[in-house]
């Protein structure tokens, strides 16, 4: 039908002519109140943005010659911080004549990683960068 019967049908309806599919051929519009449209469809993004779960990076800090105990407390803690569905970076940094010795944070690392296996998954392995060597843990999927 041609615009002006189009906007003429909207104006009597009290409501607006609105572009469905703009590149169509011939283009294609719908009659329909736009404010509302508008209001309704904000509403769908609200709940949508409710219903999401934000993933947070939590940081976790090992030494490299770390104790039983506080390396225990450490898997504690990762594990907490998985199972509420968040991401861990675990890293060491190493101090002075530490940076000669870069296999024993491997050995730590790999530790960790076999302590943390029933409830975290290695989502990049441990790996020097800089100073630092870093590995990162993500909540295993079922």
């Amino acid at each position: 039908m041609p615009i002006k019967t189009a906007l003429e049908k909207a104006a009597q309806r009290d409501a607006d002519l609105v572009k469905i599919a703009p590149n169509a051929k011939p283009p294609v519009c719908k009659i329909m109140d736009y404010g509302k449209y508008r209001f309704e469809q904000s509403k769908r993004e609200k709940e949508a943005r409710k219903s999401q779960k934000i993933i947070k990076l939590k940081e976790i800090k090992l030494g490299l010659n770390i104790d039983v105990h506080d390396f225990n407390t450490k898997v504690k803690q990762a594990e907490r911080f998985v199972k509420d569905g968040d991401k861990v970076k675990v890293f060491i940094r190493f101090r002075g004549r530490e940076l000669g010795h870069p296999e024993l944070g491997v050995d730590t690392m790999n530790r960790f990683a076999s302590a943390c296996e029933t409830f975290a998954a290695i989502e990049k392995p441990a790996k020097m960068e800089g100073r630092n060597m870093l590995m990162f843990l993500a909540p295993k999927k079922n």
